[in-house]
């Protein structure tokens, strides 16, 4: 008798635990396919930002690693400005697009530094042409200027090789190409060209050896140094 009465508790108790269980994987198993540029890295952050004061000259950086890093290797160069970091590691220029409504125009900037190409190139997927690149720079140029956000491009870091590429051929006369369409474009559309460049490469076509960590990302005083240039290509954008 008594075994009749606990073996439909016994059947109920296992029910509720299959439940829970049933409700942790569904938490666990969330996709995030849809989510392939990542809008949810900074969806809170962006969330909690206010929106900007009357005389604030915001500036949005959006690009990858580069940027992501530089906000950890030197924090006071964006808490002690109106420098909002938007950098996600390993992205390339068609996730920085997807991304740039939500990461840039929603965050009412007076200019945005867009830095792009370096993964793009040091892909896998053997896609990617100079004009694939181009086009992804373009369509963000060209929103931001539809929203009067001023535009910056920057003309990327010398890379002489990428540490987990290093069968890729010649990336340093790649970089430069893609660097010459970049000035030229900026050139013929007024943009302002933030010169990265220049200042961090040696000469093998690479980043000088004291300013790098890994020949690809700068340490800090490769971030010093392109401190100084951002801030001289601000101030005579928004001049």
């Amino acid at each position: 008798m008594r075994l009749r009465l606990l073996f439909p508790f016994i059947l109920f108790s296992l029910s509720g635990f299959a439940q829970q269980n049933n409700h942790a994987d569904a938490v666990k198993k969330e996709d995030f396919r849809d989510d392939w540029a990542a809008l949810r890295h900074y969806q809170k952050e962006n969330l909690e930002l206010p929106s900007p004061a009357k005389n604030e000259k915001r500036v949005v950086f959006l690009g990858s690693s580069i940027f992501e890093y530089w906000k950890n290797h030197m924090p006071e160069f964006f808490n002690n400005n109106a420098y909002i970091d938007r950098g996600i590691s390993g992205q390339i220029s068609p996730q920085l697009l997807i991304r740039f409504r939500q990461d840039v125009i929603d965050l009412k900037p007076k200019a945005v530094v867009i830095l792009a190409g370096s993964n793009d190139i040091a892909g896998s997927t053997g896609h990617v042409t100079n004009e694939v690149i181009m086009n992804n720079i373009r369509s963000m140029s060209e929103l931001a200027k539809l929203h009067g956000i001023k535009v910056i491009l920057c003309a990327y870091l010398p890379v002489f090789e990428y540490p987990w590429r290093k069968e890729l051929e010649q990336p340093a006369e790649k970089i430069k190409s893609l660097n010459r369409e970049i000035e030229q474009y900026a050139k013929d559309n007024k943009f302002t060209l933030l010169d990265y460049f220049t200042p961090l490469v040696d000469e093998r076509g690479g980043q000088r050896k004291e300013l790098t960590l890994d020949g690809v990302h700068p340490n800090l005083e490769g971030y010093k140094i392109m401190a100084i240039a951002t801030e001289k290509a601000i101030e005579k954008t928004l001049k």
